[in-house]
């Protein structure tokens, strides 16, 4: 296996995995962001009957949307704990999305050029090298292929927000999700996809407004951000 992987972050989000389907939990985040960053997805490249990996899955919250969305779904992730209940989720909902215990780099090497579609959101902060994950990534979509990420910018807005604000303030997010360490700026980012030969197609922000508790798009990329990819023919 690829070592590619911070054991303190797979024990975090395994410790959580039964509340990652309980909107009004640790994770209630993810679920009122996942219809802005699934229809962003869906409008650059229309998922229904599209072969699609999600990287990162988690519980599989994106993933199951995108099946919804008439997508063949894999989801891949390090936690063992989330991909249960991941799965529990998916024959509940009968949502079929195929799940794998696996590290992308190793993904990459089993079914290199197989997706239309990947997308890897809230990931990259949490792993040591977010650069092999990219590269991974453009490994695993076909020639023309699309490519999705999103992750948090470093500078000081950033701390105050999506760690001060989130996780000590409005205690959105349980204290120590992330490291501020970890944060990348969209400069670090788009190095990562074009040493991955990939191209920028365009980048997003998406912001959370405390009086109204409500998250929007817009292109405000100081804190989270999402990034449009393509692969060359």
């Amino acid at each position: 296996m690829t070592t590619n992987a911070d054991p303190q972050e797979i024990s975090k989000f395994s410790e959580l995995a039964h509340r990652w389907w309980d909107p009004t939990s640790e994770f209630r985040p993810l679920h009122e962001i996942n219809p802005l960053r699934l229809e962003w997805i869906n409008a650059r490249a229309p998922l229904a009957g599209k072969n699609v990996i999600d990287i990162g899955c988690g519980g599989g919250v994106l993933s199951e949307s995108m099946a919804r969305k008439g997508a063949k779904v894999t989801g891949i992730d390090l936690s063992k704990k989330a991909l249960k209940v991941a799965d529990l989720h998916s024959l509940e909902s009968g949502v079929e999305v195929r799940y794998k215990l696996i590290a992308a780099e190793d993904m990459a090497l089993e079914e290199p050029g197989q997706y239309d579609v990947v997308t890897c959101m809230e990931m990259l902060e949490h792993v040591p090298d977010p650069a092999s994950i990219v590269r991974a990534a453009a490994a695993l979509v076909k020639p023309g292929g699309k490519l999705f990420f999103s992750t948090i910018n470093r500078n000081p807005k950033a701390y105050l927000l999506a760690v001060i604000g989130a996780e000590y303030v409005l205690r959105m997010l349980p204290r120590g999700t992330h490291d501020y360490g970890k944060f990348i700026t969209p400069a670090e980012l788009s190095q990562y996809l074009r040493l991955a030969g990939l191209q920028v197609d365009g980048m997003k922000g998406l912001s959370y407004n405390p009086l109204t508790k409500i998250y929007s798009l817009n292109n405000d990329t100081d804190v989270n951000y999402m990034v449009a990819c393509t692969k060359p023919l």
